[in-house]
This record gives C-alpha cells, structure tokens and sequence, in this order.
C-alpha cells in the first residue's frame, strides 16, 4: 500500500506504511524514526518519533509548526529514508538468545497451541525455537519486545478470557507474535514457555534487553 501521512490529534501525525506485520514494513517503519531522530536533533518542533509494526507516530508543537508543513517535512523525509537501502545498513549482529523452559507449569497453554495446530507439544517447541525472530516494536509495559512475524502454523488467537496474573519471563503467543512478559502482568496470550533472562533490569545502561529491529533466538532448556 501507498503510505498514509494523517493527523493523530492536534499534536501528532501517524505515518501509516502497511496493513499487516512484514518484516521490510517494519525495518523502513524504524528507518523513518531513526531519521526523525536525527532530524529533531536541529529541529526541535518535532518530538520524539514512535515505531509501531507498521506505522511510525510523529509528535509535533502545533504552536511552532502548522500540520500542513509537519506534513510536508514528514513526507520528504519519508522519502529520503526510500531512497537508502538495504544493503546501505550495517549487517546485524548475532542474535539475542533466550534460553525457554517449555510445557508443564512454566507453559501451561502448550497443549493447547499444539492441539490448535493438530501437532504435538514438541513440534510447538521445535517451530518456536527454529526461526530467529524480530523485535517488531515496544509496548505494553517497559521492556515487552513485540517478536515476529510467525508463519501459519505456529501463530495462535489469544485466549478468550485473559488471565489476571501472568508470571514474570513468559514466553507467549499472541496472534502472529510471540513476546516475553518483563513483570509479573495481567496478560491474553497463549503461555508455551517461560525463561529467567530479565527482559528489563535498571541496573543495565539500557534496562530493557531487546529494542526495536533486534533478532531473538529461542534456545529450549531440556
């Protein structure tokens, strides 16, 4: 689809590049607001950016600068972030692994996503653990990555009644995404797994373990 450049509110515009989770719509939704970073840095009119899965949120003090040339300077910048590619990027660095353990009381939804599927609890594991995943986005609570896409056969609806507690490490399905619970946190997805990296630690420089655009590697601990 074409992008969308819309007024959210009187003090934002939503940058609108797809209409479902891609891997190419996301890295040039990341693209867009790394070059809003540097852009504010000397135009101090724009706040900072937002990436979603497939949008990027674009804050603005409508007292400094009217929409309409938000609107504009968004539009060119969209198309300066076009026009760099790929292979102009800096390869990735390995990914982030996460040892998971799967089933029993540390995944008590395992049977259920595998019975979805008509396969075995194994078979769950082995998909999940097989692909390296992509940090789509942030949000939810500090520290919850949004990882995917995930193919057909492994990604699961929510459940119908959330649960009111959610331990801290669950791996989780949700749809076609798969995350880590940082706390302790009501939560709807599908818990396959769970795993004692933190995901979020303010000791560390930068608490949260996983930001937008990294790779993550689920590896089972037998």
């Amino acid at each position: 689809m074409d992008p969308r450049v819309e007024p959210f509110g009187e003090r934002a515009l939503l940058v609108t590049l797809g209409d479902q989770v891609d891997l190419l719509v996301n890295a040039r939704a990341r693209r867009l607001a790394a070059a809003f970073e540097v852009h504010r840095e000397k135009d101090p009119r724009f706040g900072r950016s937002v990436p979603a899965a497939a949008s990027v949120l674009v804050p603005f003090d409508p007292l400094a600068i009217e929409p309409a040339e938000a609107a504009t300077i968004v539009a060119g910048m969209l198309e300066l972030v076009d026009a760099t590619t790929a292979a102009d990027e800096a390869s990735p660095p390995p990914p982030i692994e996460i040892g998971v353990r799967y089933g029993g009381r540390d995944g008590p939804d395992l049977a259920v996503v595998a019975e979805a599927h008509g396969v075995s609890p194994a078979d769950i594991i082995d998909l999940h653990c097989s692909s390296t995943w992509t940090a789509l986005f942030l949000g939810f609570a500090p520290g919850f990555a949004y990882l995917g896409p995930l193919p057909p056969d492994l990604a699961t609806p929510r459940r119908d009644t959330p649960r009111e507690r959610v331990s801290a490490g669950s791996v989780a399905i949700g749809g076609d995404q798969t995350a880590v619970y940082p706390f302790e946190l009501p939560g709807g997805w599908q818990l396959i797994g769970r795993t004692e990296v933190p995901m979020w630690d303010l000791t560390r420089p930068q608490p949260n373990l996983l930001g937008p655009g990294d790779r993550v590697r689920f590896v089972p601990i037998r």
